[in-house]
């Protein structure tokens, strides 16, 4: 089972904190991108992989979607959710994503944001996605681009002049990491971006697009923190389809 760091009290009260907790996805600079990405969700069967608070699950809704399960591993995240949400059509399950089991061509999209860098393998999930998928169903995920999590100490670095540099090494090294963010202690696993895609394309799912995320210049304009993450990208957004 996945570590589940976000039932860890001190983690928890400092995820609940952050912008994305507090604003729901007006919160999360990386939605509009991701937005964009998603089909046309009317009528559609929906599932969120990692759904947190349930913030995507209520933005599935009101872009159309008939019917959304939200799925997490954490017991207070889903509490959190289901008191945010009364809409008898979104669902919550209570499941580890390595052990998830998912319908055989039951849903058109099946979403997940900044989740799957906590799973220390892709093949098994990917390939049960697109048993789930319906035929042109699509999978849309975010995840923590591997040019931030490679290196054994994830931080901003000075060179010689003076100049900010974010470390990059230990990229071809994949396997597990351990950050003290929020709380001490917290697993995610590295992967180059070749291993991600080609995991992909194993499961037989043909990749749409990917967008390795960066800030607009309105976007930093408005919010001044933004700025370094312009100098590299901290999340990768990546769509992928099921053959009709």
């Amino acid at each position: 089972m996945a570590q589940n760091i976000y039932d860890n009290p001190a983690f928890f009260e400092g995820y609940a904190q952050l912008p994305r907790s507090v604003q729901g996805l007006d919160g999360a600079p990386e939605w509009p991108a991701l937005k964009a990405m998603l089909p046309d969700l009317t009528g559609k069967s929906v599932v969120d992989l990692g759904c947190g608070y349930g913030w995507f699950c209520r933005a599935a809704r009101e872009l159309g979607a008939a019917d959304v399960t939200g799925v997490d591993i954490s017991e207070k995240m889903l509490a959190r959710a289901a008191e945010l949400n009364a809409d008898p059509q979104i669902h919550y399950q209570r499941s580890d994503l390595e052990s998830l089991t998912l319908n055989e061509n039951s849903l058109d999209l099946v979403y997940s944001s900044l989740a799957l860098h906590y799973l220390p393998e892709l093949d098994t999930l990917f390939a049960r996605v697109q048993r789930a998928l319906k035929p042109g169903g699509s999978l849309v995920f975010s995840m923590e681009h591997p040019i931030y999590t490679c290196a054994t100490r994830q931080g901003w670095l000075t060179d010689d002049n003076g100049e900010r540099f974010w470390g990059v090494n230990h990229y071809q090294d994949e396997g597990r990491r351990v950050s003290n963010w929020l709380a001490d202690g917290v697993i995610k696993y590295h992967r180059t971006l070749g291993t991600t895609l080609n995991a992909l394309i194993r499961a037989g799912l043909t990749i749409s697009e990917v967008n390795e995320w960066g800030p607009t210049q309105a976007q930093i304009d408005a919010w001044p923190a933004l700025a370094e993450e312009a100098e590299r990208p901290m999340l990768v957004l990546i769509s992928a389809r099921k053959a009709q």
